[in-house]
C-alpha cells in the first residue's frame, strides 16, 4: 500500500480520511504530541515534527510515496520558509516522494478586474500572504522540475461548509458594497475540497495548475444575502466603498480589493472531478 505524508492535518484532511480507506497508509506531521490520540483515532500514524524547526523534520525523509501539503505558510514575511523546510527535509532522504500536491489560494491571481480566470494567467498577488504562497508554488516547481517529483498545485478560493460561514459577520451587522461596486469572489465546498485533493493525488500532473473552485462566482454581497437567508438573519447594510474604508476592518476589507471569476474546466477534465455542489446555493441547502 502507498504511503501519504498529510502536512497541515486539519479539517481538509479529516474529511479526507475516509476516501483515502484502502488506497494509502495515511501519516500526519503533528508538532503537537496532544493531538495523536486524535490522529491515532482516525485511523493516521502521527509524525512528530514542526516546519518552523527544520531540526524535527528528519524523521519524514524517504517516508511516504505521496505528500498532501496543507499546511499554511508562516504569518510574516516575503517566503514561505515552511515550504522550504520541508523540502530541504525530503530531500535528505534516500528516496523522494513520486508525488507531491500542494494547497494553494487563488490570492495569487490578484485583482482582475471581475474577468474570467484560468490556470495561464500571469501571478500577480497583492497581499503578503497571498505573496507567500506565489513563492510556495516557485519553490515547489522548481524543486519538481530538478528533482523529478511531480508536483500538482490546486489554487484554492474561499472555503465553506455548515460550519465555515460567515454568521458571526452577519450577526454584527458588517456591511457589504453596494452592487455596482461589489467584487467577484469564488468558493468550494469544504467537502467536494477533499474529494479535489484525492482527486489530484491520483491525476495531478507534473508542473500543473489547477483552480479548485465551484461552477459559479457570486458578487460577495450577494453570497452574505444568501448565507442570511437560509439562516434567517438580517441581510448586510450596502454601503459605497468609500465609506467601506471607514467601517470594516482592513482584514476584511482586504477580501473586497480583488474580483476575479475562476475557471476551473482543467479540474473537470483532468482530474476528472465531478461536484456534489456546483453552487454556493446548493451547497448551503445540502
Amino acid at each position: 500500500m502507498r504511503r501519504l505524508l498529510v502536512v497541515g492535518f486539519g479539517d481538509i484532511a479529516q474529511r479526507m480520511v475516509p476516501l483515502l480507506a484502502g488506497r494509502w497508509r495515511v501519516y500526519a506531521l503533528a508538532r503537537d504530541p496532544r493531538r495523536f490520540p486524535l490522529l491515532r483515532a482516525l485511523g493516521v500514524t502521527p509524525v512528530r515534527g514542526d516546519l518552523d524547526r527544520p531540526e524535527t523534520l528528519a524523521p519524514l525523509a524517504g517516508l511516504a510515496h505521496d505528500i498532501a501539503h496543507l499546511a499554511p505558510p508562516p504569518e510574516r514575511g516575503a517566503r514561505d520558509t515552511r515550504t522550504a523546510h520541508l523540502i530541504a527535509a525530503l530531500a535528505k532522504g534516500g528516496s523522494l516522494p513520486q508525488h507531491f500536491v500542494y494547497i494553494s489560494t487563488s490570492g495569487v491571481y490578484g485583482d482582475c478586474g471581475g474577468a474570467l480566470v484560468a490556470e495561464t494567467r500571469p501571478l500577480r498577488p497583492q497581499t503578503e500572504r497571498a505573496r507567500r504562497r506565489a513563492d510556495a508554488e516557485r519553490q515547489l516547481r522548481v524543486w519538481g522540475r530538478r528533482s523529478g517529483v511531480r508536483v500538482s498545485i490546486l489554487r484554492v478560493p474561499g472555503i465553506y461548509a455548515a460550519d465555515r460561514l460567515p454568521l458571526a459577520r452577519l450577526t454584527r451587522g458588517t456591511p457589504a458594497l453596494n452592487a455596482d461596486e461589489d467584487v467577484y469572489v469564488n468558493h468550494v465546498h469544504a467537502d467536494d475540497l477533499a474529494r479535489i485533493v484525492v482527486a489530484a493525488l491520483q491525476r495531478g500532473a507534473p508542473g500543473r495548475m489547477y483552480n479548485a473552485a465551484d461552477d459559479a462566482p457570486i458578487r460577495m454581497g450577494d453570497y452574505f444575502d444568501l448565507v442570511a437567508e437560509r439562516f434567517g438573519l438580517p441581510r448586510p447594510p450596502r454601503v459605497s466603498r468609500a465609506a467601506a474604508d471607514r467601517l470594516i476592518a482592513p482584514n476584511l476589507r482586504s477580501f473586497m480589493s480583488e474580483s476575479r471569476r475562476l475557471v476551473n474546466h482543467r479540474l473537470k477534465q483532468e482530474l476528472r472531478i465531478r461536484l456534489r455542489f456546483p453552487t454556493v446555493r446548493e451547497g448551503l441547502h445540502g
